[in-house]
């Protein structure tokens, strides 16, 4: 994947040095699947349940509800449970009904039936785009939202553009480097 990235004349260094942080991360992750079609990039190779296609497909995810977070708040990132349910259900699997946010989570870290790697990688580039324009384009790297309301959150925490996009790069470079293992387990290739 290339990264799209504006000229660094045009950005302040802080955010040249977190888009360039970012592109770097997102290109050990696609690194990962040079060479490889559809099919491989579905396989499960090792214990977990996770595919090369679905890092990517989580990746991307991750980074376009965050940077949706930094334009509208904290209704970007909603986790409405469905009436009835609780938080313990969810948790312990015994929800009479999973919302749909859980759905697409879940599906997200799959390749589903008709989805190919050049689609899955074309997703990331778009996402990727449209998060540099954002970032760009940010009056305010300290702006902060309020965070959802979720069991994983600090309640009445906020986190300003930068935390997020410190956050993004970090969920980036965590999966490149799951990425990596599956890969190798895969056919032995290192992607570094």
């Amino acid at each position: 994947m290339t990264a799209t990235t504006t000229p660094a004349t045009t950005l302040d260094g802080e955010r040249a040095d977190l888009l360039a942080e970012l592109a770097a991360a997102r290109s050990a992750l696609t690194r990962t699947v040079r060479e490889l079609g559809d099919e491989q990039a579905g396989e499960r190779p090792t214990v977990s349940a996770l595919c090369l296609g679905g890092l990517i497909k989580h990746v991307a995810a991750i980074e376009e509800g965050w940077l949706r977070f930094v334009l509208e708040g904290p209704s970007a990132l909603r986790y409405d449970l469905p009436d009835g349910v609780t938080w313990a259900d969810l948790a312990a699997g015994t929800a009479r009904e999973i919302p749909q946010w859980a759905i697409d989570n879940q599906n997200n870290f799959q390749m589903l039936p008709g989805e190919t790697l050049a689609g899955v990688l074309r997703r990331y580039e778009e996402v990727a785009a449209r998060s540099e324009e954002i970032i760009t384009a940010v009056p305010d790297l300290s702006a902060t939202h309020p965070l959802p309301e979720a069991p994983w959150n600090e309640p009445g925490a906020a986190h300003s553009v930068r935390r997020v996009l410190t956050h993004v790069i970090a969920e980036t470079a965590q999966h490149a480097g799951h990425a990596d293992i599956i890969r190798e387990s895969l056919d032995g290739q290192k992607s570094g």
